[in-house]
C-alpha cells in the first residue's frame, strides 16, 4: 500500500477539577463551540461534544500525527484559559488532571454518538460514578476516570 490511511475514532471524557458543577448552560454555550474549533485546529474533526455540569464527552477523529495525550492536553488547557477569560461566566474554571479515552470501532460510532447526545437524560437515571465504572468495566481499564 503506497499511502497511509487512518480513521481512528476516540471517545474522550474529562471532568472539571474536583468534579465541581462548573459547566452551566451559559458556560456550555461558549465552551462546546470553542472546544470543537480547537479540535479542528488540531486536525481532529469532532462528531459530537456533550456532557453534564461536571464532565464532557467528545467523539472525534484522531489526527495520526498527534497523540491522544497531546490533543487532550491542548484542548483542556486552551478551553480552561478561554473560559477564564470570559466575563460574567464563573469565578475560576479548571479541568481535572486526567482523562479517559477509548477507541471506537466504525461499526458503533452511531451508537456512541447517541450515547453522548443523550447525556443529560442518561444522567437522570445513572450517576457519573456509575457511568465511569461501567465504561471502565466495558473497556477492561484499571484507572478511574
Amino acid at each position: 500500500m503506497p499511502h497511509s490511511y487512518n480513521r481512528i475514532w476516540i471517545h474522550a471524557i474529562w471532568s472539571t477539577k474536583e468534579r465541581l458543577p462548573l459547566i452551566n448552560s451559559n458556560v456550555e454555550k461558549v465552551l462546546y463551540p470553542f472546544i470543537v474549533e480547537q479540535f479542528k485546529e488540531l486536525g481532529c474533526p469532532v462528531r459530537i461534544i456533550n456532557g453534564m455540569f461536571d464532565h464532557v464527552h467528545c467523539l472525534f477523529l484522531l489526527n495520526p500525527m498527534k497523540t491522544t495525550a497531546e490533543i487532550i492536553k491542548q484542548i483542556k488547557g486552551s478551553s480552561s484559559h478561554f473560559i477564564n477569560q470570559q466575563s460574567n461566566l464563573i469565578d475560576k474554571f479548571a479541568w481535572q488532571t486526567g482523562y479517559a479515552a477509548f477507541s471506537v470501532s466504525e461499526s458503533v460510532v452511531d451508537r456512541v454518538y447517541e450515547y453522548i447526545a443523550n447525556q443529560k437524560q442518561h444522567h437522570q437515571k445513572r450517576s457519573v460514578q456509575a457511568e465511569s465504572d461501567e465504561l471502565i468495566n466495558l473497556h477492561n481499564a484499571q484507572n478511574n476516570i
